[in-house]
């Protein structure tokens, strides 16, 4: 498939390749009314769609989709769409292992094009991260791995939080690693986005000067 001339599309706006979204969000009506529409579109289009979702919320998740007009249990079977819970994801074996998981989610990525389909549509319910305090300790070194961890191919990765839940800490390393950002219904580029190669030493220095605190690895 040309990605040229048929471009991944948000807000009704053209995404540029492989983008890395943060999308902020205070409730669960206005986070399915803001991604729907691109979901929507990934299935139609015969793109990849998968989701890491809270488990206990998986039938909820499916029938949103259905009210969408999707049929996600079709799409399941056909293996355009993947619903991984969190433990059989980033918290597999009860616990995150940052290196495995981004080992797994590229792999993951990878699977979609050899099944055939043209691209990945990923998203990610980050509640996951509030399952483990360790897991907070090392979220700004994890997200910043994850630009390196994604494939340049067209991919798609959005991380979705809910502001109600996070604290400004956590809301501050969001912004530091995603270079686009979804807030208040709108899509744009982030001015405080760091690149990866920048973020990672500024980590291992503050690490090797001992001021590392809960932003760090």
């Amino acid at each position: 498939m040309d990605r040229t001339q048929k471009p991944v599309r948000l807000f009704g706006e053209d995404l540029p390749e492989s983008p890395h979204v943060c999308a902020f969000f205070r409730t669960s009506d206005e986070r399915y009314r803001v991604l729907m529409p691109f979901i929507r579109e990934g299935m139609e289009r015969g793109d990849k769609a998968l989701h890491i979702v809270n488990p206990s919320l998986r039938h909820h998740h499916t029938q949103r989709m259905s009210e969408a007009g999707i049929d996600a249990e079709r799409a399941e079977v056909d293996g355009q769409l993947e619903i991984i819970g969190w433990y059989d994801g980033p918290l597999r074996g009860g616990r995150f292992n940052q290196s495995e998981w981004l080992a797994s989610l590229s792999v993951v990525l990878n699977n979609g094009r050899t099944q055939g389909f043209p691209i990945n549509r990923f998203i990610a319910d980050m509640e996951w991260l509030l399952d483990n305090p360790d897991v907070m300790d090392r979220a700004l070194e994890f997200e910043c791995r994850a630009n390196l961890a994604i494939p340049k191919a067209g991919d798609v990765a959005i991380c979705a939080y809910d502001l109600d839940k996070f604290g400004a800490e956590m809301v501050v390393n969001a912004l530091r690693t995603h270079p686009l950002v979804i807030i208040g219904g709108m899509i744009q580029h982030n001015p405080f986005y760091v690149a990866p190669d920048e973020l990672l030493k500024e980590l291992s220095e503050r690490e090797s000067s001992g001021t590392g605190s809960s932003t760090g690895a």
